[in-house]
């Protein structure tokens, strides 16, 4: 396992996270969560991110468990706040002071530590005064409940606005978790360029594309069974924007690509995203210990600048790479 500093900061993190969306508390039985986390810090992983909208705070739940027993300090556990929890009451999301306050107590306890390496903004909050949220995040962090505070999927205005914030507050805005892939590269326009000047990293999430990356879905033909996208609980939604032919055509021209590097479509997809200098760490998910031990090998790899061209031909334009698709909920879910 590589490590990579996050932002400007002196924290290392692994260059594969192991994050628990989709998954624990919801699409696998706890045993097989607790299996697939073992296999990543059997892997070298040290990073494991989560939230507590994720199963409704169960993911959290589950990740503490299967965390019990490590050596905390050898580990960097990042979860994130702003989607509604519990019974989704007026004050149950969003990023108001309140919010902030009784989420970060709720999450460590579900996770079963004293303090988050990385506390994140799951979204940005348009109904929420910034100075609230960031001095609520900078109180988080002077009480030693979080070392350091991320965002997810922010724009780079609001990064420019909150690291602005943070910088008088004294505290460190460190990192942004947006969505990233061959196939979604709406940040490399507007997001990565601020992030490089403000020093902050990306931690990137569907670098698979929710697994169409993968190659198993194949242009004409029906998903397979028990795949994400015949997951009913919020899986099959998250990967219908891929499922078109032509991107799956796309999808297996790399095929080539890969099996000349050594690689299978996944690790090709991983080693991707991990080419971009912004870029700190991929977050992979699994429903089982072996997709664990299947994609961390793509930790390490460079890609030359001949196989970065070949990918770029054989995708085309079918890359979205619209800057205005980094965006929150204009008004919060409740």
């Amino acid at each position: 396992m590589e490590f990579r500093y996050l932002g400007d900061s002196g924290l290392k993190i692994s260059e594969i996270t192991y994050g628990n969306w989709l998954t624990h508390g919801s699409q696998v039985e706890n045993d097989v969560a607790t299996q697939c986390v073992h296999a990543a810090l059997d892997a070298g992983i040290s990073t494991f991110d989560t939230a507590d909208v994720y199963a409704n705070t169960a993911a959290e739940s589950v990740l503490g468990d299967a965390l019990a027993g490590q050596r905390r300090e050898s580990l960097e556990i990042l979860t994130k706040v702003y989607w509604p929890t519990g019974p989704r009451g007026h004050n149950d999301s969003g990023l108001s002071r309140k919010h902030i306050m009784e989420s970060i107590s709720g999450s460590l306890k579900r996770l079963k530590t004293d303090y988050v390496d990385l506390y994140q903004a799951h979204r940005f909050d348009y109904e929420t005064p910034l100075e609230e949220t960031m001095q609520a995040f900078a109180d988080v962090v002077r009480q030693g409940k979080a070392l350091y505070i991320g965002v997810s999927e922010w724009n780079a205005e609001q990064l420019r606005a909150g690291a602005d914030f943070a910088a008088e507050l004294g505290i460190s805005l460190i990192s942004n978790q947006p969505q990233y892939s061959m196939l979604w590269r709406v940040i490399e326009e507007e997001v990565i360029p601020t992030s490089e000047e403000l020093g902050i990293s990306q931690i990137v999430f569907s670098p698979i594309a929710q697994g169409v990356l993968t190659g198993k879905y194949q242009p004409g033909a029906e998903p397979p069974a028990g795949s994400r996208a015949t997951d009913e609980k919020g899986g099959a939604d998250m990967i219908k924007r891929f499922l078109r032919d032509d991107v799956l055509q796309g999808v297996q021209r790399l095929q080539p690509v890969a099996e000349k590097n050594g690689l299978t479509l996944a690790q090709l997809a991983v080693a991707w995203v991990l080419q971009n200098d912004n870029v700190a760490s991929a977050i992979i998910g699994a429903s089982r210990p072996e997709q664990v031990t299947e994609n961390v090998r793509a930790a390490g790899v460079e890609l030359d600048d001949g196989t970065m061209a070949a990918i770029d031909e054989a995708l085309g334009d079918l890359a979205e790479r619209n800057p205005r698709l980094t965006q929150s909920p204009s008004s919060r879910v409740s």
